[in-house]
């Protein structure tokens, strides 16, 4: 088996992705920053007609979703391409997919049909709805999971009708918690010697995401109603105005309450019976953050910052996405990964948010092209140049 960067942790196994958008990608991004042999399955041209929705190769989100990744280029609907795949499955140890659930079915990859091939074989399905049920087949995307899975019931300002989150929490979400049950898979793996097959959805990784506000209904049916940029429990947890913009504050008990009037001098409003507990802040919180608001407007946010940071208060700028990447803790990290790259030269992709001390995961390669390691992968397969050719022919590669 190919392996690009035998030192690193994920380097002794073989992923195909067969996937397309976000969800899966981003599944199989975390196996390929870790060294994993991540083979991209794109289509031949003009087998499918949806391969438009993955974006230009060249612009930032295929760069960064598909990065360190090898390209094979297949028509599955025909039988030399489904013939391939097989082939690769054999060598591989994960099969990640995100087709509504019929698809792999009808075109001959079910679990079922991947694991007589290989019965080591783990299968991840990423839906929007789930692999069987009433809405089964239906498409799904990000946006209609936030609003069926309850996040966008809890965004937005009072009274102000639902609103979307900014960034494609249900999709990432989905990848992420697909990438963990792999890893839960091949760890099982190790005892039985057997595959099995993981199944998640953008609709129920949006509602694991809700977390406590969904776990309030469940336990106290309670429905958690929209809190605008305040915290929906915690007071004075949210954003306030100062002299040149905003800032975030986060009081989390009453310990840095004490601190909190403190280092605002006004230690008048730890002992108002208004705001004296947290029950009460809660109750008049409306009141609170308005006297607040007055008193932040006196100066500016890298001053308010520099205040609380040496009460030990939780305390944070809101930046907007240059300023994310200008921040000197940001720079630290490491999180912008550098590229060079052969056609756009030296870029900057969104890296890993993982450490790891001895097996770190990098940005090593580009985007690829679609289908730019066909022929080594055949090679690799073991498939003649004769074979190549006819399968060339038939629009099979």
């Amino acid at each position: 088996m190919t392996s690009p960067t035998p030192a690193m942790a994920l380097s002794h196994l073989r992923v195909i992705d067969l996937t397309r958008v976000r969800a899966g990608p981003t599944c199989c991004r975390l196996f390929a920053d870790f060294g994993a042999d991540v083979i991209q399955v794109a289509a031949t041209d003009g087998a499918d007609p949806n391969s438009s929705v993955t974006g230009n190769r060249l612009g930032s989100d295929s760069q960064n979703l598909h990065r360190n990744k090898r390209s094979i280029a297949l028509n599955l609907k025909t039988p030399d391409g489904l013939k391939i795949l097989m082939g690769l499955v054999k060598t591989a140890d994960v099969v990640v997919e995100n087709f509504r659930p019929d698809v792999k079915d009808r075109l001959g990859f079910s679990y079922e049909q991947l694991a007589a091939v290989n019965p080591r074989i783990i299968l991840a399905s990423i839906s929007g709805f789930g692999q069987t049920g009433p809405y089964a087949k239906r498409a799904g995307f990000d946006q209609i999971a936030q609003g069926m899975g309850g996040l966008m019931s809890v965004t937005g300002e009072v009274g102000g009708g639902p609103m979307r989150a900014g960034i494609a929490v249900a999709d990432s979400s989905a990848g992420n918690y697909a990438a963990i049950g792999i890893l839960v898979a091949l760890a099982e793996r190790e005892r039985s010697g057997k595959g099995q097959w993981v199944q998640t959805s953008l609709l129920q990784a949006m509602i694991a995401m809700t977390d406590f506000q969904a776990a309030s209904y469940l336990v106290e049916g309670r429905v958690p109603q929209t809190a605008g940029n305040d915290h929906p429990v915690t007071t004075p947890m949210g954003v306030l105005p100062t002299a040149d913009g905003h800032i975030n504050i986060g009081v989390g008990g009453e310990g840095q309450w004490a601190s909190f009037c403190k280092a605002i001098a006004r230690p008048d409003l730890q002992a108002d019976p208004r705001y004296c507990a947290q029950e009460r802040r809660y109750h008049n919180r409306a009141e609170l953050m308005g006297e607040l608001a007055t008193i932040f407007r006196t100066r500016n946010s890298a001053e308010w910052t520099e205040v609380l940071t040496a009460a030990n208060v939780p305390v944070g700028p809101i930046y907007s996405m240059d300023q994310v990447f200008g921040d000197a803790q940001v720079e630290h990290v490491g999180i912008a990964a550098p590229l060079s790259h052969s056609e756009l030269g030296d870029i900057h992709l969104v890296g890993s948010p993982l450490t790891l001390s001895r097996t770190p995961p990098s940005v090593r390669t580009e985007a690829p092209r679609p289908g730019e390691h066909t022929m080594a992968i055949l090679k690799d397969l073991g498939i003649a140049d004769g074979e190549i050719e006819s399968m060339q022919a038939a629009g099979a590669i």
